[in-house]
């Protein structure tokens, strides 16, 4: 019901599979960025931060060794991310775990391609505020409706509004993992296309329509028909509030996220 709106251009290329699986990269594969992600980042860890990766790094593999301490510090807190994504954690906390993942991953991305942006600073930042929370029981505070920073843009209103429904309507207890890598996947897109147009965005415009169809269908598996009714109404109902805010100019100024009512 959405296809007059949505970007033709995010279909145009094939799928790569080597850069769709990027939200999926582990702690080896972070390890393997290449030069140091010190030139385009804020310092991450300062006097009053939480994450104290000093004893971690003094005991890394060898080839750790050949990493600024900056790349170390990233490796680090994509381990101290782990335990928050266990079974044993609530919903939120690794919902939250899985998108400074996500963000983590997108900062190496920028920098293994020196790619020396203010995209690159803002998700190691935002990754780093989301570790201090976890580690300090201070992520209840965070909201799952967060704005869209000033380097992206709201673009496939389609899937924005299902990631919101799905965020109103519970679906995190269904698929955290899915809907924390949409979210950062449909950021990182829409930087893309503002950047260097719809062949560097179709792929993670594709990549966050997967994962949002599998958090949709584990959601809909978990509930009766009634509230899945309910779910569609939603997203049409968002969908109506973000169609107008499509950054059709493809101009990244970000985008204030109010919650529907």
């Amino acid at each position: 019901m959405f296809k007059a709106a949505i970007k033709t251009t995010a279909y145009k290329q094939p799928v790569h599979t080597a850069l769709s699986a990027l939200l999926l990269l582990s702690v080896v594969s972070l390890a393997s960025a290449q030069d140091s992600i010190a030139n385009n980042t804020a310092q991450i860890v300062d006097a009053n931060s939480s994450v104290d990766c000093s004893d971690d790094i003094q005991t890394q593999a060898p080839s750790y060794k050949y990493q600024s301490t900056q790349q170390r510090v990233l490796n680090c807190m994509v381990e101290q991310l782990q335990p928050y994504q266990q079974k044993d954690k609530t919903a939120h906390q690794q919902y939250l775990a899985y998108k400074a993942q996500a963000w983590l991953t997108y900062a190496i991305h920028q920098d293994s391609m020196n790619n020396r942006s203010a995209a690159g600073v803002v998700a190691a930042e935002t990754a780093e505020s989301i570790l201090q929370s976890l580690k300090n029981d201070t992520a209840q505070s965070i909201k799952l409706q967060q704005d869209i920073p000033t380097t992206s843009a709201l673009m496939r209103p389609d899937l924005w509004a299902t990631l919101s429904a799905l965020k109103d309507s519970g679906g995190i207890e269904s698929a955290p993992r899915e809907m924390a890598f949409s979210e950062v996947a449909l950021i990182w897109a829409a930087t893309n296309q503002c950047k260097r147009g719809w062949r560097e965005s179709g792929i993670h415009f594709r990549m966050a329509d997967r994962w949002l169809e599998q958090a949709r269908e584990a959601y809909v598996n978990a509930h009766d028909s009634q509230t899945n009714v309910a779910l569609e109404q939603s997203i049409v109902s968002y969908y109506k509030q973000y169609a107008p805010l499509d950054a059709s100019d493809d101009i990244c100024r970000g985008q204030d996220l109010t919650p529907n009512n």
